[in-house]
């Protein structure tokens, strides 16, 4: 007996120094959370730093500071997780965006964004593909076969959202925000979808099948993913306007929204779909439907509960990429060779750049060719803005080079870790210096946004750009039989086409006319939404209602 207990009581010692260090490790990354969110407001009016900036650079300087103290052993508090990032980071950034998005920008260039999100993401990859097989091979970076090559363009083809986000102000741009915004959600799915195929596909044995089964798999995934994400959130939006739980607790339709939200991604990422493209139409349709459903001090608090952690998870997600940025295992494998990392890095920046501006400037021509009015046209300066802002690369490249060059956050092989370290450079020098340029360049190139004009003006309980119905503003819609005009909407009716020619050239009043009309007769009686909310006995609807009488 006290023999077994002298055995179990080292271990217990172990164990309690391992929570132990993980609870010093967790005290200094909340405190360094803490000290982004103090210097980010601090530097609030700098035109050029961005928390996304100060997030990174405050991580570089702590793996330092670790670095040292640690006798060059390790820099950083944590170890780099995809599950981390990819079931618990990104969700709430992708979701808050669908929940907040102009949805009327969104939709009207619907086809511009899918055109630059998906056809966009494979002509860089592509690009980069073909570009890093050609300069490698004459490298001596070790051993890449055609799945790594082809691997690296759908890692280097993903462009970060979440720094464009911080870049771009939606009410200052709101066609670019759009445009940069929603190729972003859309070229994530495309690149992680594409890595995975990648990874799927015997590339020994490459004939036009794999191309028609990439193509027609592609299609699926994003029609069943957007599909559960809209199923999802009009799911949620039915329960709660028909057991209206504000009756008794809001706690629980708040929490309720949370957890439908979270189980949308959770369900598409056990289906095998794109959980980025579902949450994030989940997101879009909750703020359209459920929303509206639940109390007034509900919608206040989810409103900035969601946006508190998207906010939270992107100035972790920054803080952790600078950190990593100094891992002493990797970069001992290139400290040999310096020349090489270096060389990799500038390839991978100038493929990026190319690649990008190979779809920016074609697509956009073609795009203009088809657009009637010269204000739905994107002009040179849009264009430049748009190839611009779309350079800097993020956590989700750097979880992708993780998934395809190291076995559990380690590699042991010099080609590997160059990868890695490369991809880190990548990312932080397109983060730093594109992100610092981005601010300065969109105000020199558009000195006076035109579509300052659309900004709508929302109530302080609504959540930022919900009042703007699903596919257009109120204003540019014709009022139905039987619809209340509120004052601020008592606009000019718009006709009705007459013709065919007329139908084609007012596309946008049509199709929102004919949604709106479906909207109301279908939709929001059984869903709920904004006009359509419970009327239950005791609630805040029927309080409000008597104190209007």
């Amino acid at each position: 007996m006290a023999i077994g207990l002298s055995s179990i009581i080292p271990r217990l010692q172990m164990l309690s120094t391992s929570d132990h260090a993980s609870v010093v490790s967790m005290n200094l990354f909340v405190a360094l959370l803490c000290a982004c969110i103090v210097i980010g407001h601090l530097l609030e009016e700098n035109r050029w730093v961005n928390e996304s900036i100060t997030a990174l650079v405050i991580g570089v300087c702590t793996g330092v500071v670790i670095l040292l103290a640690s006798g060059g052993r390790s820099s950083h508090l944590l170890v780099f997780s995809e599950d981390l990032f990819f079931i618990y980071l990104l969700p709430p950034i992708i979701f808050n965006a669908g929940f907040q998005v102009k949805k009327k920008q969104f939709f009207v260039n619907f086809t511009t964004i899918t055109l630059f999100g998906a056809v966009g993401t494979l002509i860089s990859c592509g690009i980069i593909s073909l570009g890093v097989t050609q300069f490698f091979k004459k490298l001596d970076i070790g051993s890449l076969d055609i799945g790594d090559y082809l691997a690296i363009g759908a890692i280097f083809a993903a462009t970060d959202s979440v720094c464009t986000l911080q870049v771009l102000n939606q009410d200052e741009t709101p066609l670019l925000y759009s445009l940069v915004f929603g190729e972003g959600v859309v070229n994530d799915a495309t690149s992680v979808v594409l890595f995975n195929a990648i990874q799927s596909f015997d590339l020994n044995h490459i004939d036009p099948r794999i191309g028609l089964h990439f193509i027609g798999n592609f299609f699926y995934l994003f029609l069943t993913s957007t599909m559960l994400g809209v199923i999802t959130g009009l799911l949620s939006a039915y329960i709660i306007k028909k057991l209206y739980f504000g009756r008794h607790s809001t706690d629980r339709e708040v929490a309720l929204m949370m957890l439908m939200a979270y189980l949308s991604y959770m369900m598409a990422e056990l289906f095998y779909l794109s959980g980025i493209l579902t949450v994030f139409f989940c997101g879009i349709v909750m703020s359209h439907y459920t929303w509206h459903n639940v109390t007034e001090c509900s919608r206040i608090t989810t409103k900035h509960a969601f946006a508190t952690l998207s906010f939270v998870a992107e100035i972790f997600i920054f803080v952790y990429v600078g950190m990593d940025a100094l891992d002493i295992e990797k970069w001992r494998f290139v400290s040999g060779s310096p020349g090489t990392s270096v060389a990799v890095s500038s390839i991978l920046l100038g493929l990026i750049m190319a690649g990008r501006a190979a779809f920016v400037f074609p697509l956009s021509f073609l795009i203009n060719l088809v657009k009637k009015s010269p204000k739905e046209k994107i002009n040179f300066r849009q264009q430049v803005v748009i190839w611009w802002a779309g350079l800097m690369r993020g956590a989700v490249s750097i979880a992708l080079a993780y998934n395809q060059f190291t076995r559990s956050g380690h590699t042991q092989l010099r080609g590997n870790a160059i990868m890695i370290t490369s991809t880190i450079t990548v990312v932080l020098f397109s983060t730093v210096v594109f992100g610092l340029l981005t601010k300065p360049l969109i105000r020199f190139l558009l000195p006076h946004p035109r579509h300052t004009a659309s900004k709508v003006q929302s109530d302080s309980s609504s959540p930022k750009s919900v009042t703007v119905p699903f596919l257009g503003e109120r204003q540019d819609s014709v009022p139905l039989l039987g619809e209340g005009q509120d004052s601020e909407f008592d606009l000019p009716e718009i006709t009705q086409p007459s013709s065919i020619r007329a139908l084609l050239a007012t596309p946008t009043h049509t199709v929102h006319r004919y949604w709106r009309k479906f909207d109301d007769a279908f939709m929001r009686p059984v869903f709920g939404g904004r006009g359509f909310v419970p009327f239950v006995p005791g609630s805040p609807t029927e309080r409000s209602f008597n104190q209007g009488q």
